[in-house]
């Protein structure tokens, strides 16, 4: 048997110092390092990778520390590298945590098998440099793992169970606002306490519901949601928590599964929670509390599994001051709460909104997308909109249907908004004519000796006055000052250059 000859011991001792070396070089260098075992068990971490255990779910090391990988570190590979005995030597890894550029490299014994592997944390999300690459594939990795799980939804929906119909894909816009706002959403997502929705009607509350459940550990699971105002008071505990066979005259003799049963091992929606009633509040929380229901007409308790996501659009602080609503209740339902903006908070997003509402009008009335006129869409995104985008998709819809033509205008979405009770905000738009002169533009009254300036001068400086007028209309906004000026947002990029605005 052949054998790789020793080296000398002066070598053989370089070696290995270069070696400790470079592992203290990386230690103390990298933003964290974790060494596995064999069997992909965690026996080492070092100081810099502790900070990331409270994002990772950890308090103690040693919740952390000797056990699996895998059930440590969502998306961890680590095991392949164990397994082909290759390294990985430049990956972006992506969990909890953040999205971090790593090495992951095998450890050998004197015979050369596979012992461990050691994972390097290179960069974290402080790393400017590398920060674009990584926001860039972060949002392609969230919107990829959104279509997987809306797949799996469609597949589940095949087999006959209830299932959410949105991802945090649905949610459609990048304001500040609605980026915070799903930032919240997901974080709550990687939880199974209870999360509470708090914001105006029409703001998308039930949309972020269904998002929550199809991002959690639960998304195999049914949704089950109930809209508490839309039950009347007398049904409300029946519709919760279910009929025994026989419980009365005419209950169904096989009986009745309560919301709460029909959302074991999934995620109980409980919509408009502010007009549940006082009686049916201290059921409630007995049953949050407890994990049992007991169905009307029985003594026997039944236990269920199911994370609750409650919605409001009322105030339930003022709710539980002024005694409607039970104070234990609302702090049992109030552990993790998310504020979903009002439209008038992310106008930015109006554009892209009207846009997927305008295609989902055309699906359903089978008639082409609505487009908007630059002074249409200035209109609409004037407007307060209190009945935020539910509103908006009404007034969208309304016009479709009563224009003859695909091409809606000022005075067909005004007309809308005055038919339903609402005094239109109008946002004055000017035209080419109206821009006021600049440098290199004709000026009448100008000395006849001053020499007129080029026609490519003027239409540069029209041009750039426009493109001024359309940034400042649209705060900055470049796909919808490109809309705006009928052009594509690559030329108005390639305009800016140009004229250096």
């Amino acid at each position: 048997m052949n054998q790789t000859p020793s080296l000398p011991r002066d070598a053989q001792s370089i070696l290995e110092l270069a070696a400790r070396s470079m592992f203290d070089l990386f230690a103390n260098a990298s933003e964290g390092m974790i060494l596995v075992d064999r069997q992909a068990r965690v026996v080492w971490i070092n100081d810099q990778y502790k900070r990331f255990l409270p994002a990772l779910g950890f308090e103690r090391e040693e919740d952390f520390v000797g056990h699996p990988v895998s059930q440590v570190v969502q998306n961890t590979q680590m095991h392949q590298v164990l397994e082909s005995g290759k390294p990985i030597l430049i990956d972006l890894l992506t969990n909890r945590a953040g999205t971090f550029v790593v090495s992951r490299i095998p450890i050998r014994d004197d015979s050369g098998g596979v012992i461990g592997a050691l994972g390097i944390v290179l960069f974290d999300h402080a790393e400017t440099t590398l920060q674009p690459l990584i926001e860039k594939f972060s949002l392609l990795q969230r919107d990829l793992d959104d279509a997987r799980r809306e797949l799996a939804s469609q597949r589940m929906l095949q087999g006959g169970k209830r299932q959410s119909k949105y991802t945090f894909a649905s949610f459609i816009g990048m304001s500040p606002a609605a980026v915070e706002v799903k930032r919240q959403a997901r974080r709550a997502a990687q939880s199974s306490s209870p999360v509470l929705l708090l914001g105006e009607t029409g703001t998308g509350k039930d949309l972020l519901a269904h998002a929550i459940h199809a991002a959690s550990a639960r998304a195999a699971g049914p949704f089950i949601s109930v809209n508490i105002a839309a039950v009347p008071d007398t049904l409300l505990e029946a519709e919760f928590f279910g009929v025994a066979p026989g419980a009365f005259t005419g209950a169904d003799r096989k009986g009745r599964e309560g919301k709460f049963r029909l959302a074991h091992g999934g995620t109980l929606f409980l919509d408009e929670i502010g007009d549940m009633p006082l009686v049916l509040q201290s059921k409630l929380l007995r049953a949050l509390q407890e994990g049992e229901i007991e169905p009307l007409g029985s003594n026997k308790l039944i236990p269920f599994d199911a994370r609750v996501i409650a919605a409001t659009s009322r105030d339930l602080s003022r709710l539980v001051r002024d005694g409607g609503f039970r104070e234990d209740l609302f702090y049992r339902l109030n552990v993790l709460p998310i504020r979903v903006p009002p439209l008038r908070e992310r106008r930015g997003d109006i554009a892209a909104l009207l846009e997927a509402l305008g295609d989902d009008v055309s699906l359903r009335n089978g008639v082409p997308p609505p487009e908007l006129s630059p002074q249409a869409l200035a209109m609409l995104e004037a407007q307060p909109w209190r009945g935020n985008i539910r509103e908006l998709r009404n007034v969208l819809e309304q016009a479709a249907m009563r224009s003859d033509s695909s091409r809606l205008g000022v005075a067909q979405i005004d007309a809308v908004l005055r038919d339903s009770g609402t005094q239109p905000l109008e946002i004055a738009m000017p035209a080419v004519s109206t821009i006021p002169v600049i440098a290199g533009q004709v000026n009448p009254d100008a000395s006849a000796a001053s020499p007129a300036p080029s026609l490519s001068t003027q239409v540069k400086a029209v041009e750039a006055s426009a493109i001024q007028v359309a940034l400042e209309r649209y705060r900055g906004n470049k796909a919808a000052a490109a809309r705006a000026l009928g052009i594509s947002r690559a030329t108005l990029y390639n305009r800016l250059k140009m004229t250096e605005y």
